[in-house]
């Protein structure tokens, strides 16, 4: 089973009015998400806000982005006008980060949900229309269960080393610890293996084909017998690797708290080095 969808695929869906769109822009040191949706968009789409809809506001030890509560996901996705038993595409114009985040939390709470493969780009590049401004549509009465797919605490990330592997899919050098951009300690939780999530990416910015992505996860250990675990700054990028290790079919969970809230917790152990 696939969680992806090509543009050619979702150009048909949508002219068969068998699916709804959400548009999930959103990039790190961004905050221009909302006006690049209003400047152009999948026809039909409705803009869905990182920071207000997919996230919460929290203490810093719960990290940048916590994970929101069913009832806030649910509420905004009335908002977006879904019904039980739609459809629904999300995007976003990057390699599908937000996105993946958006796709965690609908499937989890039981939406029929996949990610356009390549996002706006492969849209673009494969010809399809677009309009400007805001998407009509009339609020819905969606019930969602628990969006939070068995995220991982931070007493149980510390310890999933000890039975299973622990993905750090931040860049190289965040995880050695010789920068940190925007956490309070450069390093990574000890026990973790580094596996960047952009090298799941081709070269015409969708993902690779199964037995490569297997490859990859292969490399560092993990198989579709393995314990495996995600984790990244904010758990936003953690979501992206759940996404490509659901297309190599391999379950996964997410320390959704992710470095920002290891980083803010005193006393936790910090790792540097390769």
């Amino acid at each position: 089973m696939t969680h992806l969808v090509t543009a050619t695929e979702l150009a048909g869906l949508i002219t068969a009015e068998a699916v709804r769109v959400l548009d999930v822009r959103w990039q790190l040191g961004r905050t221009d998400g909302q006006q690049e949706y209003l400047a152009g968009h999948i026809p039909g789409a409705v803009f869905v806000d990182v920071e207000k809809d997919l996230s919460r506001s929290g203490a810093p030890a719960e990290g940048r982005h916590p994970l929101p509560s069913t009832e806030q996901v649910q509420e905004a996705a009335r908002r977006w006008g879904l019904d039980d038993g739609d459809s629904v595409v999300v995007y976003d114009d990057g390699i599908g980060v937000s996105a993946a985040r958006a796709w965690w939390l609908l499937s989890h709470g039981g939406v029929d949900v996949r990610v356009l493969d390549g996002g706006w780009a492969a849209w673009k590049a494969a010809g399809g229309d677009a309009e400007s401004g805001s998407a009509e549509y009339t609020p819905g009465m969606i019930t969602l269960t628990d969006v939070s797919g068995d995220s991982l605490t931070i007493d149980e990330a510390a310890a999933f080393p000890e039975h299973g592997v622990l993905l750090d899919v931040r860049a190289p050098e965040r995880f050695r610890g010789e920068v940190e951009p925007m956490d309070p300690i450069a390093g990574h939780i000890p026990g973790a293996v580094n596996l960047p999530t952009t090298v799941h990416i081709g070269e015409d910015g969708t993902l690779l084909g199964a037995d490569e992505l297997r490859a990859n996860f292969a490399a560092v250990g993990v198989d579709a017998d393995t314990q495996v675990a995600t984790y990244c700054g904010s758990g936003l990028t953690a979501a992206h690797t759940a996404l490509v290790l659901a297309e190599a079919g391999i379950d996964v969970k997410i320390f959704h708290g992710s470095w920002s809230a290891w980083s803010n917790t005193p006393g936790r152990p910090i790792a540097t080095g390769a």
